[in-house]
């Protein structure tokens, strides 16, 4: 199978945080490139196509969108490379 990816993804198993309008969906980070990321969660149903990805451990908070769902899985693209919002970024862009 050829990748088609523009960037190589890494397999990492990390928790994770969908945030959105106040709220907080925890999630698993499968797996993750500078370009986009592979989540897990319970159940998928309500998690808006945009939504800030935090991950604790990493000291990350990434803007993403939605780009597929199956099943469980979301795969998400990174709007920006990969980093921590600076001051004064407006998350409603």
């Amino acid at each position: 199978m050829v990748e088609t990816r523009a960037a190589p993804r890494y397999r990492v198993m990390k928790p994770a945080q969908i945030e959105y309008g106040g709220d907080k969906i925890t999630c698993t980070l499968r797996d993750l490139s500078t370009t986009g990321a592979a989540l897990e969660v319970f159940d998928p149903s309500g998690i808006p196509a945009k939504f800030t990805l935090v991950v604790p451990e990493d000291e990350l908070k990434l803007p993403c969108r939605v780009v597929r769902r199956t099943g469980f899985r979301i795969a998400v693209a990174l709007n920006s490379t990969p980093g921590v919002y600076g001051p004064g970024y407006d998350q409603a862009q």
